[in-house]
């Protein structure tokens, strides 16, 4: 919702022409941009998932809130040309960018941390490059000649790199001035070798002042000795040193804070200085990671080492960001949520959606308890086969202060999230339904309210006699990928008498992300309002309801609502 400007120029004053010739914000960013862009590379060994998506995310807030214009790019050595297609259980969530991208989990990390909005080329995939070089082959662009992964894929990989640094990822739409790229997985994989080898290569090009490399490691401590263990540390920054590229900083995951001599140890076998070595021990939140890096000198070190135009004095955005980390701390009262899914047992599955249920209990000065539930476990098959199981799930949902149901795909564990959505509703418990949880919330009110036992969604039932929920016209059943209504649309409240347009500031409408195949059947819109159902919200053409509520609904009571769009994907620290 950017206002446009526009001026004259007739009738200036002397003053006023002599001011229009002072350097504008567009003039200097027009300086700004003919100034060397600075590549952060992080990049990780040992293990996999030791968190290198929040040290990039951190030391990009931390960047920031010195003044810099940042940006992000991940890149995720699969061949897979998106993470649309995914489960769950082996990547975590799919996130949704504004133009529909469908990317990794981190690019989420990545907006929130620096409240910016990127787009699906900051997320490179093996896959994808391929594809583009593959592409180029096909239109003659290499004139014939033998087309190698050395220099074709690495050069690509470099240029997409340099090309995608420049996009501007701020409200303000100035070019970032440092560029933080994450590389996935581990060091040795013989899927990343490319990777390594073009950054191997571009540390050369873009010359070593614009380029810092960041090794994130695992030194683990096992309960045996209570010791903390290096020799993990040396052989992946060894590994990584003889494949070219030798770390700036050594970011050490360990259990508890570094004792001296084992970080001066790491240092002498490691060819870096004591003060390169940095330590992210556990901590009450993530919120304190920026604070932990910008305590151990970090800034300093870019400093020196990047030549950065950065202020040294305390900077602001940071003090708040420790006011938060403190008050995280502090919160004394519990706010419970019941998360009914089928992919529970794996918490990064639904990653933006409890972010998104940590910053509403934050601002509401309330710790949060989620109590996560597996939806197959609240059906009444579950009672005869393990009824310990089914019991211990209903007791979960009974005790909890409010119910969310999140999206998901495929026909199990629907039966259990429409049981959960239909007994927050009979005992007004509050309830929200997102992207499939909105969609199983129509279904339930239609048996229970209308009588349409058979109601359903023709995704799970495709010969139902009343099907509320139905394939989108766009939608090719032949395709998986990349064919769902993806992106920020924008919604239009249709009524003044809507709790959930007083949550979004009695706005006009909202612009949220989607992610879906189906929608409410239009031809069913009237019998279901009739019987108290609102549709409060729809898209520009009026065709798609977006947003659905209970007639009579009082926010200060019962909050029961749900929308077809994924809020969580829009949210910022």
């Amino acid at each position: 919702m950017r206002s446009g400007w526009c001026t004259g120029c007739r009738g200036l004053s002397v003053s006023v022409a002599l001011s229009a010739l002072k350097p504008t914000a567009g003039f200097k960013a027009g300086l700004r941009s003919t100034s060397k862009m600075k590549y952060i590379l992080v990049t990780g060994g040992v293990i996999s998932g030791i968190g290198k998506g929040i040290i990039a995310s951190s030391v990009g807030t931390i960047l920031k809130s010195c003044g810099l214009h940042v940006t992000s790019i991940k890149i995720d050595p699969y061949i897979n040309i998106d993470a649309g297609t995914f489960s769950p259980y082996e990547h975590g969530e799919v996130f949704v960018l504004d133009d529909g991208g469908e990317v990794d989990l981190d690019l989420g990390n990545y907006e929130r941390f620096l409240d910016i909005r990127l787009t699906k080329d900051n997320n490179l995939t093996t896959g994808k490059i391929y594809q583009y070089v593959i592409n180029k082959e096909r239109k003659g662009d290499y004139l014939g000649k033998t087309v190698q992964v050395v220099p074709h894929i690495t050069d690509a990989i470099q240029e997409w790199v340099m090309r995608q640094a420049l996009i501007p990822v701020d409200e303000d739409g100035l070019e970032p001035q440092v560029c933080v790229i994450e590389l996935g997985g581990t060091v040795g994989d013989i899927e990343s070798m490319p990777f390594i080898e073009a950054f191997r290569q571009f540390q050369f090009k873009v010359k070593r002042e614009n380029f810092c490399n960041i090794h994130v490691s695992l030194v683990p401590q096992p309960s045996s000795t209570g010791e903390q263990k290096t020799k993990p540390t040396q052989n992946s920054v060894r590994e990584l040193r003889g494949l070219g590229l030798s770390p700036d900083l050594v970011v050490c995951r360990c259990s508890n804070p570094l004792d001296t001599s084992v970080k001066e140890k790491i240092s002498m076998f490691c060819h870096v200085e004591p003060e390169q070595v940095i330590c992210v021990h556990d901590v009450s939140s993530i919120y304190r990671v920026p604070l932990l890096l910008e305590e151990q000198g970090v800034v300093d070190y870019f400093l020196r080492r990047l030549d950065l135009p950065i202020e040294r004095q305390r900077r602001k955005m940071l003090m708040k960001w420790k006011e938060m980390a403190d008050r995280y701390d502090r919160l004394l009262e519990t706010c419970s949520i019941a998360l009914v899914g089928k992919y529970t047992k794996f918490s990064d599955s639904y990653a933006s959606v409890i972010k998104a249920l940590e910053h509403s209990a934050l601002a509401i000065n309330h710790k949060l308890e989620i109590k996560y539930i597996d939806s197959t476990d609240l059906e009444p098959s579950t009672l005869q086969e393990e009824p310990v199981r089914y019991h211990e799930a209903w007791q979960k949902l009974c005790s909890a202060h409010g119910v969310l149901v999140p999206g998901g795909f495929g026909v199990r564990g629907t039966e259990g999230k429409i049981q959960a959505i239909s007994w927050a509703r009979k005992q007004k418990k509050p309830f929200l339904g997102v992207c499939l949880g909105m969609q199983l919330a129509v279904v339930e009110f239609s048996r229970n309210v209308l009588g349409w036992q058979d109601a359903n969604s023709t995704e799970f039932d495709p010969n139902t006699n009343h099907p509320v929920v139905i394939d989108m016209p766009e939608h090719n059943p032949g395709q998986m990928g990349g064919t769902m209504r993806l992106g920020k649309r924008r919604t239009l409240f249709q009524t003044t008498n809507s709790v959930m347009r007083k949550l979004y500031g009695e706005a006009d409408y909202l612009e949220e992300r989607h992610r879906h195949r189906f929608e409410v059947n239009p031809a069913l819109k009237k019998s279901l309002e009739e019987q108290g159902l609102k549709f409060v919200g729809q898209d520009v053409e009026g065709e798609r309801m977006e947003i659905v509520e209970l007639e009579g609904m009082i926010l200060e009571e019962s909050l029961w609502t749900s929308g077809v769009y994924s809020f969580d994907f829009t949210l910022s620290f």
